[in-house]
């Protein structure tokens, strides 16, 4: 096997963990370079685990759901709609708290990637190929308009969590 998916992921969770702190280094606020990379970065990631990883799972387990595939594809949309606007305190603090907790679900104890490490070698294998081959995405530029802070605040909401609240993030209430 050339590697694990749990490797290969959250090593680029790493990566992009690295990006978003090393943007915020800058004198003037948000270095704008490294945050355009860490949103980029996010985004193809995101896409990856979308777009290969979770359906490739669903099919080789003969159709059953990932159970906290629901919870992810929220956390995906918040996560996206938060990389829409341009950047603030406010937005980077809420991005930062809800990766912490996302990355938790998905590298933890029967998280997604070691659930995805169980599959057969060859699996595993083909998957990394496929994630490693996954293109960049195309990234507009940011826009404050108000249809998108209405979008994000709507995808916050989905997802359990509010900008700015706490921290920056409210989990979902159960009940």
């Amino acid at each position: 096997m050339a590697g694990s998916i749990s490797g290969f992921l959250s090593d680029d969770h790493r990566r992009l963990d690295g990006l978003l702190e090393r943007s915020l280094t800058a004198s003037d606020g948000i270095d704008r370079t490294l945050y355009d990379q860490f949103r980029a970065g996010l985004l193809r990631h995101i896409g990856m685990e979308e777009k290969i990883l979770l359906p490739a799972l669903q099919r080789l387990g003969g159709g059953a759901v990932f159970p906290q595939a629901a919870k992810l594809r929220l956390d995906h949309g918040a996560l996206a709609a938060l990389l829409m606007p341009n950047p603030t305190p406010e937005i980077v603090s809420t991005l930062r708290n809800i990766l912490s907790l996302h990355n938790c679900l998905e590298e933890g104890q029967d998280g997604l990637y070691e659930t995805s490490d169980r599959l057969g070698a060859c699996e595993v294998d083909s998957l990394i190929g496929r994630l490693c081959a996954a293109s960049k995405v195309a990234v507009t530029p940011p826009s404050d308009s108000p249809a998108v802070w209405k979008n994000l605040r709507g995808a916050l909401e989905r997802a359990g969590y509010r900008l700015g609240d706490d921290e920056g993030v409210v989990e979902r209430q159960k009940g």
